[in-house]
């Protein structure tokens, strides 16, 4: 029955996506803000679909700590989940991702519109100028800009591998950062294609002013996510059952 599900939802999330992307290209020439408020109505509605298809919910807590202006907002990246979940839960989400979604026709086009920033992560040093340039743009014009700091996505219980990224932002936008946790590789498994029922939590962690030294400030976001991520896994794992 999970398999069953798992693939119905797939097929109907692709198929939402590509609707999305084909029947509302009008928002590619309304204003930004408006094309933003489209792509959380979508986010919106593949959550709906995920719960009712796959039964698979979400819970947000520490809803007090989510920022309302501008603001670094870095948490922890498990799965294909949070990419889109995060969307409606910031007023104005400017998300950092890797410059090779940008190419691909139509989604790399709404990259564009929506002014997420795009880093090209083989660049090295020029990756981490451009990041905090642009960064700097979006943090300007109000907006809580969003990156996961490992990169990449880590199932439940791998290693913590954080790079640079978080840190140079922070270092240089003068913002505070809202961590967040979450136990999303339990019910969206990266580079499997069952989703599991049961309820996804993600949580907002209390923010870190602004400030701090670089290396103070890459402990302190560490330790914060991978404890409270740690919690959330435990957590959902017993609630998982016997499932996988």
């Amino acid at each position: 029955m999970i398999a069953l599900r798992s693939l119905v939802f797939n097929v109907i999330f692709y198929v939402n996506l590509a609707l999305f992307l084909v029947l509302g290209f009008e928002f590619f020439f309304t204003p930004r803000k408006w094309s933003v408020r489209a792509l959380q109505a979508w986010a919106s509605t593949s959550l709906w679909l995920l719960r009712v298809v796959a039964g698979t919910g979400f819970e947000v807590r520490g809803r007090e700590h989510i920022p309302q202006g501008a603001a670094l907002v870095a948490g922890k990246h498990q799965s294909f989940w949070e990419t889109f979940a995060i969307l409606p839960l910031l007023d104005d989400p400017a998300m950092v991702l890797k410059k090779e979604l940008t190419y691909i026709p139509f989604f790399g086009w709404f990259i564009r519109k929506f002014r997420m920033i795009a880093v090209e992560r083989s660049a090295g040093s020029t990756a981490l100028r451009q990041l905090i340039k642009r960064g700097a743009e979006e943090i300007g014009r109000g907006r809580q800009v969003v990156i996961m700091p490992e990169g990449t996505r880590r199932g439940p219980g791998d290693p913590p591998a954080y790079k640079p990224g978080a840190a140079a932002l922070y270092g240089a936008l003068g913002v505070p950062c809202v961590p967040f946790a979450l136990n999303s590789g339990l019910y969206w498994p990266r580079r499997r294609f069952q989703r599991y029922p049961g309820t996804i939590v993600i949580e907002f962690l209390p923010s870190i002013p602004a400030g701090l030294p670089r290396r103070e400030f890459q402990e302190r976001l560490e330790n914060a996510i991978e404890i409270a991520t740690t919690r959330l896994v435990e957590e959902g794992h017993r609630n998982r059952g016997g499932y996988k």
